[in-house]
């Protein structure tokens, strides 16, 4: 029994799947409250799964790329549970969730090219390139971060999926198709990944290579610094 969960987006989403097959998601949409939502997302999934923590076999999480302070509380939780009850814990690249989804719904076909794009804030977006071979979604560039005016115009002519075009609707071609990572389709990616099939539990395989560590996948630095060390204050009536 795998758990998923991803907070690199506007959204907080967790998911069951026994094998391959999805029996409860819960996604809730709001950029500012992970921290606050994502334990309660996960104990509705569980229950709407009638399971426990107790019954889980693996953890995944999307490790973004994504904004530092909700990526960390995913990330962080999904790591803390896989200790406790001592399974494994696996990390998958978020653009690539989005990729899997944007295939699985049928908005890209065999050999097609796309491109995802998600909202990385400051004017700027994460984004990857893929193309689809033998029914998967392969990842040819990125995960990168930029403005989307300043990707290359070829990238910017492919279908996007993602916030991206709806954020910079002048600089990328909406595809139509996903916004933010939904935990169902995170599970069914990591369960391909892990050669898994329904019922069956991940081998730990990973033909694709896109399994990751458990670690947030931060493509530039923090927004909070640490403050520099201040100056020595120099003793009342010494001369300067």
């Amino acid at each position: 029994m795998l758990l998923a969960i991803d907070t690199s987006t506007s959204t907080v989403t967790a998911a069951v799947a026994r094998g391959a097959v999805v029996v409860a998601q819960v996604t809730e949409v709001d950029h500012r409250r992970h921290g606050e939502l994502l334990a309660p997302a996960i104990n509705r999934a569980l229950t709407q799964a009638s399971a426990t923590v107790a019954d889980l076999t693996s953890v995944v999480v999307g490790v973004g790329p994504g904004p530092f302070t909700g990526l960390r509380v995913g990330v962080v939780t999904a790591r803390v549970l896989a200790h406790v009850q001592g399974v494994p814990v696996h990390g998958v690249c978020s653009l690539d969730a989005l990729a899997h989804e944007s295939l699985s719904r049928g908005a890209v076909a065999e050999g097609a090219e796309f491109l995802v794009a998600t909202d990385a804030r400051r004017k700027e977006v994460y984004w990857a390139r893929y193309v689809v071979r033998s029914g998967r979604s392969v990842r040819t560039g990125g995960p990168g971060v930029a403005r989307a005016g300043d990707l290359p115009a070829e990238i910017r002519a492919l279908p996007c999926f993602g916030r991206g075009p709806l954020l910079y609707p002048d600089s990328l071609r909406d595809g139509g198709g996903p916004r933010d990572v939904a935990a169902g389709y995170l599970a069914r990616f990591a369960a391909t990944l892990c050669g898994t099939t329904a019922g069956t539990a991940p081998s730990g395989a990973d033909p694709g290579g896109s399994l990751l560590p458990a670690e947030p996948l931060y493509l530039r630095r923090p927004d909070a610094a640490v403050p520099a060390t201040p100056k020595p204050a120099r003793p009342p009536g010494a001369s300067s």
